[in-house]
């Protein structure tokens, strides 16, 4: 036992999750004491909490709260709803979700989602990866506890459109202990298997991002001519990232000596969060940039296609200036940092072959029928391209030689590029008819807490629980009703 409480003393992470459970613990004895927390009435807006991970120009998070707040203001109706997001920027989150109340989200985050999710009548965990390891245990901590916060009070709580992979020991028994009582809804099935075996409610979902309407096709357009596109020539577009400075874990003695030395600059991420680096993680990083680089050189050769870096994160300008400085001549960057959302995507649909580790960069160009090739991670890709039945278009980012493996998948989703192009449209309208779903079931759950929340009369079906659609998303599920 004094083994347990000094490792929760020592190790940041397991002092975090402990700091989070005891404060859920509290507000627990809180409520049993008849400390009536804030409830919902009825007649009077409901008031939501969206837990979540923005402000830091990470573009999928980012379009994936859009989407929620745009479903949820359709199912819900204006009238009835006051949504708030949590933001680590509010000025990078300035001109996004349209009417939600904007809150800063401290570094040091128990305390804040203590305060702040009592005040609603509910929460919404909006990250994808909601529940993993791989990134950062503190991400998952941080919706579990928002989550766990609304559980313990008998309140709504929901994550939606969530992926669970693999999670430390310590990260499994928080999900367990504070979760069992939350309705996660998965964007696929082995999501659902992680959580179930962990005693979590879920029910099957997709990612939130298929309604994104992004800028106009002229935005993009404009923007590549600009930096020398011709509008003729085939688009190749990468999307690299750094995939092996993960996970990011707070430590305590790189923070002193980064403020007293100046020491691990390069490896800090943010607060007394430091990236996993090493000699290994350098070679591997060094193969899989060259890889990227030495198969879009051949590709570009072949076609005289235009090449063009797309960073969805601004994390990812080190991985596009370092797949650039690898090439014969320099290409055009477009990163998160200086375009918004809306942009990057109008970019990433003019596409001819998109080749991209980021599963957003994916989802969101989908609906143009782009053809891609995926080079992946974690199982985010890989589940994508597997439903889609392409894993054939399925690289890792480790994988041996992967330049000679990726040039081959290129060549064939380029030959391929009409076969690809009918295909990855039609899967889309399916997406869609899972997230009107997703949209019944919040619904469902919603008044299982709140009997008397006002329900629209309309027919429960999916169509009828979508935001509005753009009217090349309303064609395609016409064409495929």
């Amino acid at each position: 036992m004094i083994r347990g409480w000094l490792n929760k003393l020592t190790d940041p992470d397991q002092a975090l999750c402990f700091a989070m459970s005891s404060l859920i613990d509290a507000a627990g004895v809180k409520y049993a004491l008849a400390q009536e927390p804030v409830r919902y009435r009825e007649g009077e807006p409901l008031k939501l909490f969206l837990a979540n991970y923005v402000g830091s120009r990470n573009t999928g998070s980012d379009v994936r709260v859009e989407e929620i707040v745009r479903q949820l203001r359709a199912i819900l109706g204006d009238d009835n709803l006051q949504l708030t997001t949590m933001t680590f920027d509010p000025a990078k989150t300035a001109n996004y979700f349209r009417a939600v109340r904007q809150v800063r989200l401290p570094r040091l985050f128990p305390p804040f989602i203590a305060s702040e999710c009592p005040k609603h009548h509910g929460v919404i965990a909006c990250e994808g990866s909601m529940f993993k390891s791989k990134f950062s245990n503190a991400l998952t901590i941080m919706m579990g506890g928002a989550l766990g916060m609304a559980s313990i009070e008998g309140k709504l709580g929901v994550g939606y459109g969530a992926e669970a992979g693999a999670m430390d020991e310590s990260l499994s028994r928080f999900v367990r202990k504070h979760c069992q009582q939350s309705l996660v809804i998965c964007r696929n099935e082995p999501s659902r298997k992680v959580l179930g075996a962990l005693g979590v409610r879920t029910t099957s979902g997709t990612d939130t991002a298929w309604t994104f309407e992004p800028a106009a096709p002229a935005v993009g357009h404009a923007l590549l001519r600009e930096h020398g596109w011709d509008g003729v020539r085939p688009l190749l577009i990468v999307c690299p990232i750094n995939p092996f400075f993960w996970p990011a874990k707070p430590d305590l003695i790189k923070t002193a000596a980064l403020k007293l030395a100046g020491q691990f600059g390069e490896d800090h991420y943010d607060a007394a969060y430091f990236h996993t680096w090493s000699e290994q993680s350098e070679r591997r990083y060094t193969a899989y940039i060259e890889g990227l680089a030495r198969a879009a050189r051949e590709f570009v050769s072949q076609t005289d296609a235009f090449l063009v870096c797309v960073g969805m994160e601004m994390l990812d300008r080190s991985a596009c200036e370092d797949l650039v400085a690898r090439l014969p001549k320099a290409a055009p960057c477009f990163v998160s940092d200086e375009h918004d959302m809306y942009t990057l995507v109008s970019v990433l649909r003019h596409a001819s072959l998109l080749v991209a580790s980021r599963f957003h960069a994916m989802v969101t160009s989908m609906p143009a029928g782009v053809a891609q090739v995926g080079v992946t991670m974690d199982e985010r890709i890989s589940n994508l391209l597997q439903d889609r039945g392409h894993s054939e278009l399925l690289l890792r980012v480790d994988e041996p030689g992967l330049g000679d493996r990726l040039i081959h998948a290129m060549r064939l989703a380029y030959a391929e590029r009409e076969r690809l192009y009918t295909q990855t449209r039609a899967f889309v309208p399916g997406q869609l008819q899972k997230l009107g779903q997703m949209g019944i079931d919040f619904e469902a759950e919603l008044l299982r807490v709140y009997p008397s929340f006002p329900r629209r009369d309309v027919p429960r079906t999916p169509e009828h629980y979508l935001p509005r659609l753009a009217p090349e998303l309303v064609a395609l599920m016409e064409a495929h009703a």
